[in-house]
């Protein structure tokens, strides 16, 4: 008979917790009623078991390291561990045992069955001893192989006094064979030798490709072969019982080996963990793929390719921010899409009122009025926690750095293991069937799918898409129904982005926090660097300077400790190499542009990034230039810029013989400059725009590069020198024979 849920199970070994200190069962005396407890100190005590059982502060302690016979580690059998055919046999025993109790086979006199109750049961008539003599004599005079079929065998008059006390689930587990329900025992041809071979074999092929069971089961043979020379080969198991134990103790093993080694790795560091997601921003997905849409760098330009980078909210499935850039992104781009994530989305021209801030709690005004725009109907929260893949702008250090200044954690895909950011990935797919495939200049998934002429299809610019993709996500993807997605505290519903970030309102709040305009230069780069005098600062390889470098308080070192004693922060933008940002001190919320020093005073160089910046840096070096100034930079920059727009292919000469990758390369410096000046929360310079003609920008330039020159001769001979006196001036104003004073002549006058 199975024990009744809740009691003590009195056994020698068995650990309890009194008043917070362990014992344990050293013995029990179940003749008289008592045990012998100790502590593990030598401290040994006899108690009863009334007083065990009435304990105040009684609790059990688990046996991890019990054995497996141990019956306490067994969980309690239930009705669902039986077949049917087995349910059906326990309650025809029990329908005996309801008779014997009561007389009646359900168990009570509203539910009689026809005949019910026969004489030899009638309650009103016999005892409970008379009935279960009765039913004894019953049992037995039932065939042997019948009564075994029906599970009555061995049901005697003791067994039906024990029975008769129970009801319910109990009664029937107890008339229930415990042979069903009895514990698995071992497979008795795994010996310890065995055992100890199959986890050599298991770890072994952890490392090595792919290999079969036959192939485990011969390493197995060799292991067992060589460190048990006496085991008898007959009792090896088969390969097909290896196989079996491999299931059971390892599972299908289904997995590829470089994934199977990634998972154990995280397993081993203690990050096989999963994360379960249940609010908005608490794991954000990013990741980037080429745009399978040709676009055209102006409306009349060329072809080009572009990359879409998405951030994906995996509790509400959303798209809270996106960027659009020419070529690859780089890390830059990624800090200031997490900056987007952080940013209400302005309402664009042409967008109705169906478009804007909807949620409940919040009205769209209260969010206006502290934006100072209207606010379309995209959430904005802040990131908790992080999830990219191995890419190099993800990566990179810089990204790190912003990641960790926003207060974000970071949590990397494994390798070569899509399922832990299979939402963003399965996110692009969706993109492209609901949008992509509709528009012109398609390419498809592969080359094998492009379509005959996707550049001469292309119709849309960059700016164009960026507006075009907004729109889509704020009209139609929030507001899609989500089916395998729903929450799991509604299976059942059905439910979209918006109203699962509604819900998440109603549910803990929203935090109306808006980012300050300062986060734009938190999230750039860093520089420590001296500020030298006149000079400025020198930022990869390149000097800048601003007027405010000149005031006393930055001619002496910077009073920062630590890792870059006596430096100064500056943080620089790679998209925009022309100036950079320094950092007030006295003011943190004032932040001061440094311009390159090869910057003309008056009008503007085309942007530039940090690889056309490298390539001129490169340039120099390979022709053993040595930069006296930044002025000698300025020439080698023109000849670098102007190798993308030769004479022969200048607008006014040859119009359509341009370069197609010299003309998107020139665009995307100019996208990544007006990128650069759109993120900033004040842009300190206008963000240059392609001259008409680059033989009037050049003269121009060399025209304020001699005017600069001008102007830095005359501030150093500002002041005009001065030519000594003659010396006929200096004796006429001092007689050359006056001779001077005695000192005994002045102490006689200062005594008088």
């Amino acid at each position: 008979m199975a024990p009744r849920r809740g009691l003590l199970q009195v056994s020698a070994g068995r650990r309890v917790a009194l008043n917070g200190v362990e014992w344990t069962i050293e013995s029990v005396e179940a003749h008289v009623g008592r045990l012998v407890l100790s502590n593990g100190a030598g401290r040994t005590e006899t108690r009863s078991f009334r007083w065990l059982v009435n304990h105040p502060d009684l609790r059990l302690v688990g046996q991890k390291d019990a054995g497996p016979a141990s019956g306490a580690l067994l969980q309690p059998r239930s009705l669902a561990d039986l077949t049917p055919n087995q349910l059906e046999r326990a309650r025809i025993r029990a329908e005996h045992v309801l008779e014997t109790a009561t007389g009646f086979r359900d168990g009570h006199p509203s539910r009689a069955r026809p005949g019910e109750p026969r004489p030899a049961y009638d309650p009103a008539r016999t005892t409970l001893t008379e009935r279960r003599y009765a039913k004894a004599a019953e049992v037995k005079a039932i065939p042997a192989q019948e009564a075994a079929l029906l599970g009555l065998k061995g049901l005697g008059f003791r067994t039906l006094e024990t029975l008769t006390r129970l009801s319910g689930e109990s009664l029937l587990l107890a008339c229930a064979d415990g042979r069903w329900t009895r514990r698995r025992g071992g497979r008795q041809s795994i010996t310890e030798e065995i055992r100890e071979a199959i986890f050599a074999v298991r770890e072994e092929c952890r490392d090595r490709a792919r290999i079969t069971m036959a192939a485990r089961h011969r390493l197995m043979h060799q292991y067992v072969r060589e460190r048990f020379p006496d085991f008898p080969v007959k009792k090896i198991p088969s390969r097909y019982t290896l196989a079996a134990v491999w299931e059971e103790w390892f599972g299908p093993g289904g997995a590829r080996p470089r994934y199977q080694r990634t998972a154990d790795d995280a397993a081993e560091a203690g990050v096989a963990g999963r994360v379960v997601v249940h609010r908005p921003g608490q794991v954000l997905a990013l990741d980037s793929t080429p745009m399978p849409v040709m676009l055209r760098e102006t409306v009349f330009g060329e072809a080009i390719k572009a990359t879409l980078t998405l951030a994906l909210d995996l509790y509400t499935h959303g798209l809270p921010a996106f960027r659009l850039t020419l070529k690859s992104d780089t890390s830059v781009d990624v800090a200031m899409l997490l900056r987007d994530v952080m940013l209400p989305l302005p309402m664009r021209e042409g967008w109705g009122e169906e478009m804007e801030w909807p949620y409940a709690g919040v009205p769209a005004d209260v969010i206006a009025e502290f934006t100072g725009h209207r606010v379309a109907a995209l959430p904005f929260f802040a990131p908790e926690t992080i999830t990219t893949d191995h890419g190099g702008p993800y990566k990179n250090h810089d990204l790190v750095e912003a990641e960790r200044e926003l207060g974000c954690n970071i949590l990397p895909a494994r390798v070569l293991r899509q399922t832990d950011k299979f939402a963003v990935e399965r996110q692009f797919s969706t993109i492209k069937t609901m949008l992509f495939e509709h528009l012109l200049g398609f390419t498809g998934t592969d080359v094998a799918d492009r379509g005959a002429d996707p550049e001469r299809d292309a119709s849309l610019t960059l700016a164009q898409a960026e507006r075009l993709i907004a729109t889509w996500i704020v009209s139609v993807w929030q507001n899609r129904k989500l089916c395998e997605y729903a929450p799991s505290w509604a299976p059942g519903e059905d439910h979209s982005p918006n109203t699962l970030f509604a819900a998440a309102m109603q549910q803990g709040g929203f935090d109306l926090d808006f980012p300050e305009p300062s986060l734009y230069y938190r999230l750039l780069r860093k520089h420590h660097v001296k500020i030298h005098p006149r000079r400025g600062v020198k930022i990869l390889g390149l000097w800048y300077h601003a007027d405010v470098l000149d005031e006393p308080r930055f001619l002496h070192p910077s009073d920062r400790g630590g890792k870059h004693p006596g430096k100064w922060v500056v943080r620089s933008d790679r998209r925009d190499r022309r100036q950079v940002f320094f950092q007030d001190p006295a003011d943190h919320e004032t932040w001061h542009p440094l311009r390159w020093r090869g910057l003309p005073p008056e009008g503007e160089i085309p942007a530039f990034s940090d690889k056309t910046a490298d390539a001129l840096l490169e340039h120099l070096r390979a022709n053993k230039i040595v930069a006296r100034s930044d002025e000698d930079l300025l020439p080698a920059l023109l000849g670098i810029l102007g190798s993308v727009t030769p004479v022969d292919q200048w607008p006014t000469q040859v119009a359509k013989k341009t370069g197609k990758k010299q003309r998107a390369a020139r665009v995307r410096e100019e996208t990544h400059a007006q990128a650069a000046a759109a993120d900033r929360p004040e842009p300190s310079a206008r963000p240059a725009l392609m001259p008409a003609a680059w033989a009037d920008q050049a003269r121009a330039i060399e025209a304020a590069s001699d005017l600069d020159r001008r102007r830095r001769r005359e501030e150093a001979v500002r002041d005009e020198p001065v030519a000594p006196p003659l010396l006929d001036d200096a004796l006429r104003r001092r007689p050359l024979f006056l001779l001077p004073l005695d000192d005994t002549d002045g102490l006689l006058e200062e005594n008088a």
